[in-house]
């Protein structure tokens, strides 16, 4: 029986120039790569979602654990969101949401709104730091290879952003790509570059993107289905 690629993401995964698109889109990355692959793709990921999320997700949803028995390979495709500054502690911020009366909820997120661009290029603190991010990247490596220690995993690199909420500044992607790439090599796991692709369709004005800075478009999603590809290939 032909088995499933499993990707595990943030939003990245399935946004286009337009905003969310549904897991089964033919065109975003992950289905591209599916396609060329002859391999169904089964996505877990969400908007903001962290390496901390997505471990969350694997110890909490039971989906992904009915998906882990068929899977031929496993695509680590999240850690970007980790790498964003983020002034007001995370766990802080995330409360935001839970605020009441709404009045005060809107009054606190346009003061966090106002200020994270404005204290983005400090690079500090960062939404998850190198060191946290690594911890859990190795937290779902030996939970995958605890259930499937045949089963292959592939890790993506973080890619780039040119976003106005983040004061167009990405100092922690430096330090979490090099602290993913030490982590991957040293259990010889395969790993892709997202920078080049993202940087360069950012830096291309023909490209369309999100005006988010964050999100890609549709031929950002070639790119990196390009670049991921000849990396899951051989492992099917």
């Amino acid at each position: 029986m032909t088995g499933s690629i499993l990707v595990l993401g943030d939003s990245l995964s399935y946004y286009d120039e337009t905003g969310g698109l549904p897991a089964d889109d033919p065109r975003i990355w992950p289905n591209v790569v599916g396609e060329r692959c002859g391999r169904e793709v089964e996505l877990f990921a969400r908007i903001g979602w962290t390496s901390r999320d997505v471990w969350w997700a694997i110890t909490q949803d039971p989906r992904i654990w009915a998906e882990l028995p068929d899977a031929d390979v496993v695509v680590l495709a999240f850690g970007g969101m980790d790498s964003l500054p983020s002034p007001v502690p995370t766990a802080l911020r995330e409360q935001i949401r839970y605020l009441r009366p709404a009045g005060l909820r809107q009054v606190v997120r346009t003061a966090y709104s106002w200020l994270q661009p404005k204290l983005s290029p400090l690079g500090w603190p960062m939404a998850l730091p190198p060191r946290i991010t690594v911890e859990y990247f190795e937290k779902i490596r030996f939970s995958l290879a605890h259930l499937r220690p045949e089963l292959p995993v592939v890790v993506c690199l973080p890619p780039t952003h040119d976003s106005p909420y983040y004061g167009n500044a990405h100092p922690g992607r430096i330090p979490t790509t090099s602290a993913i790439e030490r982590w991957a090599r040293e259990h010889d796991l395969p790993t892709v570059a997202f920078y080049d692709a993202t940087a360069d369709a950012f830096a291309d004005a023909g490209t369309e993107m999100n005006p988010d800075g964050i999100h890609w478009g549709l031929a950002a999603h070639a790119r990196i289905a390009d670049a991921v590809e000849p990396i899951v290939k051989p492992l099917l």
